[in-house]
């Protein structure tokens, strides 16, 4: 193994520490460090990103339920439709996309380089809405009654971007538990983890069935993030989530631009 490799799995441990500090952002890591130190093809890197992410969430939210923070009829409210869209997507969209995506005289446009520029572009967007550190109001679901219609579509195209890139849409889901479901912030963050945990599960299955996997690599890099889960969730409850929130955005903010350099040059 070399200095590379290493350094690789070391990245594993900061993926759980986010997720556990954060309530989310480990496919934001996760994805770049496959593609960029693995080497791994990045629609398999999407499949990988999905199962770590996932399994990772999945300990983060057996917590939260542990504590009673997660809200089971706004998860379900969401989520049902939400692994609808990302099976369907993972199972056989992404499959049937051509490669190339899109041709014009000599420029060629890979259904992977797409899927990196479309994930790099999601980055941003997520960078943006952390920095800036908006927190939603009460919506429409100001009179404590949760909008369980227009979860259910939002939940529809959570799961066709988690389905299509990889990404558990963290950075989406909480705003929408806010303002749709009349959730207060954490316990849209914990709920947010179980959404996150499942979605990345169902679409890891719709990938099995076309999709030769590493576990000789997955396991260890799973695990190694599941112990930084814990490591994330002892250590949130001393850092203040606004300022980490923060941070934590510019930090992607620089991981995205330099994707998006990467691919260009």
């Amino acid at each position: 193994m070399n200095g590379q490799e290493l350094f690789g799995y070391a990245s594993a441990l900061v993926v759980g520490l986010v997720i556990g500090l954060a309530g989310g952002g480990g496919s934001i890591l996760t994805i770049p460090i496959f593609v960029y130190i693995f080497s791994i093809p990045p629609i398999l890197a999407t499949t990988y990103s999905l199962f770590v992410v996932g399994s990772t969430s999945l300990i983060g939210s057996i917590n939260h339920i542990w504590k009673k923070q997660v809200d089971l009829n706004v998860t379900a409210a969401f989520a049902l439709p939400s692994f609808i869209s990302v099976y369907l997507s993972r199972r056989f969209l992404v499959p049937a996309l051509p490669d190339p995506l899109f041709q014009f005289e000599k420029f060629q446009l890979s259904k992977s380089d797409a899927i990196l520029y479309f994930f790099a572009i999601v980055m941003v967007i997520a960078a943006r809405a952390m920095i800036r550190s908006d927190r939603p109001e009460q919506g429409e679901a100001a009179d404590g009654h949760p909008r369980y219609g227009s979860l259910a579509l939002d939940g529809l195209a959570v799961g066709l971007l988690t389905g299509t890139i990889g990404a558990g849409g963290g950075f989406i889901i909480v705003p929408m538990l806010v303002l749709m479901a009349g959730l207060s912030i954490h316990r849209a963050v914990a709920t947010s983890v179980l959404i996150i945990a499942v979605n990345s599960f169902v679409g890891f299955l719709g990938d099995i069935h076309h999709t030769g996997l590493n576990w000789n690599f997955l396991l260890p890099f799973t695990g190694l993030s599941i112990i930084g889960i814990f490591a994330g969730m002892y250590l949130a409850r001393f850092v203040a989530p606004d300022r980490l929130k923060k941070g934590f955005g510019w930090f992607v903010l620089v991981v995205a631009l330099y994707m998006i350099s990467r691919e260009i040059l």
